[in-house]
């Protein structure tokens, strides 16, 4: 087991590493000019050149709610199976606990996401 003070500097390592990096990529993104061929692919690749209304909404806040709930698990059985070796009923808890996590706060994310998308198109009509 390693000391609090390494886990801590290691974590903080670890999460200005993957910042650092997110925040490069978009720098760098911004710095170029509008009509090259990046730019173009981020503009199609962005949440807002899927479809509009409701299928498009309901689309994109089941597959950010799906693709969290699956990178959750992921990380759990990777780290409770693999380095704590802890199996079982504890995995079993875990996928249904989460499952009902997902459950309850997602009617709360699709309300956030509709009424971002609605201010956004009120803004935008103007």
């Amino acid at each position: 087991m390693l000391p609090l003070s390494l886990n801590i500097a290691l974590m903080l390592t670890g999460y200005l590493l993957v910042m650092g990096y997110l925040g490069l990529g978009l720098w760098l993104l911004r710095r170029q000019p509008p009509g090259t061929p990046e730019r173009r692919l981020a503009r199609q690749l962005a949440p807002a050149a899927g479809r509009r209304g409701w299928p498009g909404l309901v689309r994109q806040v089941l597959g950010t709610a799906v693709g969290g709930y699956l990178l959750l698990m992921a990380v759990v059985v990777g780290y409770y199976h693999g380095v704590a070796r802890v199996g079982g009923r504890f995995l079993m808890s875990a996928f249904t606990g989460s499952a009902l996590m997902a459950g309850v706060a997602l009617p709360v994310f699709f309300a956030a996401s509709w009424l971002v998308e609605r201010r956004r198109g009120r803004r935008g009509s103007r």
